[in-house]
């Protein structure tokens, strides 16, 4: 891992060539201000309670931004950076300010040549310049290899355990295996152990950290004001899919889907079947989704919309109303492959863009 120096991050309202044209929206115009910037293929991020915010590259490395300094905070772990698996997403829990402690997913070697998405835990220092006490506290069972399907979202429940999503790795039979973790949604303890309650805990045969299953590659979820949990996954040619993420819920894949094969041969058994769920809202074109937040701010009159970022079409896409459905599109210049989405601790909606190498937050223009 190279240490990179500490550079200085973009503050708000920088004039020069990185001024932004406004995004027009259904709320005014808004402005997407560069935050961070000269980012490398970045993941995910979050915030410290003190504002400070943490940014994850997928080629492994962990940055620290606070104020204006950038610093690579070392302690991370071994990662195979291999097509979509790395370095992925980053979790500040709500305990932060007493147990210091952070979780992150990756994906893990596993035998020879396979990899696997794993979930780390650490603390870090007082200083903020590297991981302490860091443990793999799961991993999923070894099946399928190849850099593919990582799905990888780390999710606070309201109760404490964790959600963490998992992609098919590439084998799609492999969701409606109960003996895979693959294409699925997990529920574990802070110690990677199964959460008591789940749905399949006494069911022989069946992996008791499974919540969920018949996902594809889910790489977005978020919790509404309820509670209630939510992902977003990539389907094939067609059938990206947003679902309400129920326990003991089958979600189909790849028996059912609203999309085709990439050469264009049909998927699955068609578009429902009794047992499978359907989605609430899904995509034809893909879009390609990733990260998805729920937004509660007051900045905007946005309240209760998610907000799913396209990798695909260059936008984040705005879900309103009961059923969820997209309503906007909201894309500039700076939403070029939006991996993640965030609500920061200003109100703001936060975005990271792969495609510029960039975190941005999004304000009315003029403020």
């Amino acid at each position: 891992m190279i240490f990179k120096p500490a550079v200085t991050a973009l503050a708000v309202g920088l004039a020069g060539p990185l001024a932004a044209e406004a995004i027009q929206t259904s709320a005014g115009p808004m402005i997407a201000e560069p935050m961070v910037a000269d980012l490398d293929t970045p993941w995910a991020f979050d915030f410290l309670p003190d504002g400070a915010i943490l940014v994850t590259e997928r080629d492994g490395q962990l940055l620290l931004i606070r104020g204006d300094t950038r610093t690579e905070v070392r302690g991370v772990p071994k990662v195979v950076s291999d097509g979509q698996g790395g370095l992925l997403d980053i979790l500040v829990p709500r305990d932060f300010a007493t147990s210091r402690e952070l979780f992150f997913t990756y994906a893990k070697r596993q035998g020879f040549r396979g990899s696997g998405t794993a979930v780390y835990r650490a603390r870090l220092s007082e200083d903020g310049t590297r991981l302490q006490s860091g443990t793999t506290i799961f991993e999923i069972a070894r099946g399928t290899g190849g850099g593919y399907h990582f799905g990888s979202r780390l999710v606070e429940a309201p109760d404490g355990h964790l959600f963490v999503t998992v992609g098919d790795r590439g084998d799609g039979p492999k969701a409606q295996d109960l003996s895979m973790h693959n294409g699925s949604v997990l529920r574990i303890t802070r110690d990677g152990a199964p959460a008591p309650g789940n749905p399949l805990i006494d069911t022989d045969g069946a992996l008791a950290e499974i919540w969920s299953w018949g996902h594809r590659n889910p790489q977005g979820a978020a919790l509404d004001a309820s509670g209630q949990l939510w992902a977003v996954e990539h389907g094939a040619k067609g059938g990206d899919e947003v679902n309400r993420i129920d326990p003991g819920v089958n979600y189909g894949w790849p028996v059912i889907s609203y999309g085709v094969n990439y050469d264009g041969r049909k998927l699955g058994e068609g578009t429902a079947k009794e047992g499978m769920a359907q989605p609430i809202h899904y995509w034809d074109p893909s879009i390609a989704p990733s990260g998805m937040t729920f937004y509660d701010g007051s900045v905007v009159d946005w309240s209760g919309n998610a907000f799913i970022g396209s990798l695909k079409f260059d936008y984040i896409s705005r879900l309103s109303g009961d059923p969820l459905a997209e309503v906007e599109q909201i894309k500039g210049e700076e939403t070029l492959r939006v991996r993640d989405v965030d609500q920061g601790p200003d109100g703001a909606l936060w975005f990271l863009s792969v495609g510029n190498g960039a975190l941005y937050r999004l304000v009315p223009a003029g403020d």
